[in-house]
């Protein structure tokens, strides 16, 4: 099913690391929601100065304070002296940028310090690209997360909140922060009352299939409230992929010094899976060379 989105909006669909850039123009001025990772930031720029043609950058909005969603506010602040707007209750990790509850540290990632200029609380409104978002709160992924919803065009900014093919990794659950399955559970169901006829995801394509996307999250979500342990492994997969990702290459002799340095991994394992380091190590390896994620070449371990 196409996609038809309003000429006043553009998404930029970034691969990984960065999660999607999506502008709203108004006039001579725009609005960019999320910026990517602080590896892509100098490209981000470019991307950005290319499509606002000339207009002015007047405020930067994010959905979530992940890595690869604010990786580039700081270099998007410096380049254009935007505004930046976050979810209200990522104010003092932000402010005071604590690294633990940014999720840098345990995920062995990186991020580039800034300052924000204003909060956004759910059932705020905004105004950019022509049209009126209401911020919803998404918890789950992140317990924090906001997502922006447009009625009258029946739109959805989702960021991690749900995608094509799923949702966003369940953090605070294998972190034993709060109870993020069952906040998952009620943002899906709270997405599935609205009038929702195209979403524009953190990453992927922008989709119409709605309907769909919601029966493939639920039942995703059913397979981890039933086996906790396939949640942790699936994240211990993500987040070593995404740290190789970073590093492109690795010595293939590096990698159990690799893994066993992200403190999620480690920990996510002796919470959940209790696996012996080798046995970790190999499965990780033999599962994730089986699905393409990494290919093995003269002695290096290739993202």
């Amino acid at each position: 099913m196409s996609v038809c989105l309003p000429e006043s909006l553009l998404v930029l669909e970034r691969g990984w690391l960065s999660a999607n850039n999506i502008l709203g123009f108004d006039g001579d001025q725009a609005t960019l929601v999320d910026s990517g990772y602080v590896s892509h930031a100098a490209q981000t720029v470019e991307l950005v100065g290319h499509a606002l043609a000339g207009r002015r950058l007047k405020r930067l909005l994010n959905t979530h304070s992940h890595s690869d969603h604010i990786g580039g506010n700081a270099a998007l602040q410096a380049a254009y002296a935007c505004e930046i707007v976050v979810p209200a209750g990522l104010h003092a990790a932000i402010a005071e940028w604590d690294e633990n509850a940014l999720l840098l540290s345990p995920l062995g990632q990186q991020g580039a310090r800034f300052q924000h200029d204003r909060l956004i609380a759910a059932g705020d409104e905004i105004e950019f690209g022509g049209l009126n978002w209401r911020a919803l709160a998404v918890p789950g992924h992140d317990m924090e997360a906001l997502a922006y919803y447009n009625a009258e065009r029946r739109l959805l900014i989702s960021g991690d909140a749900l995608w094509e093919n799923g949702f966003g990794v369940i953090f605070p659950e294998l972190l034993g922060e709060a109870d993020g399955l069952a906040s998952t559970r009620a943002t899906l169901e709270m997405l599935g009352r609205l009038p929702i006829d195209t979403v524009i995801p953190g990453h992927g394509r922008p989709f119409a299939t709605v309907d769909s996307a919601l029966q493939r999250a639920f039942r995703r979500l059913d397979q981890f409230q039933n086996n906790i342990e396939q949640l942790a492994w699936h994240a211990i997969k993500v987040i070593v992929v995404f740290a190789l990702l970073e590093k492109t290459r690795l010595p293939a002799d590096e990698f159990p010094g690799f893994v066993l340095d992200l403190p999620f991994a480690v920990d996510v394992n002796k919470r959940y899976l209790n696996l012996p380091a080798e046995q970790l190590l190999a499965r990780l390896l033999r599962e994730l060379l089986l699905v393409g994620a990494l290919r093995q070449e003269e002695g290096w371990l290739l993202a």
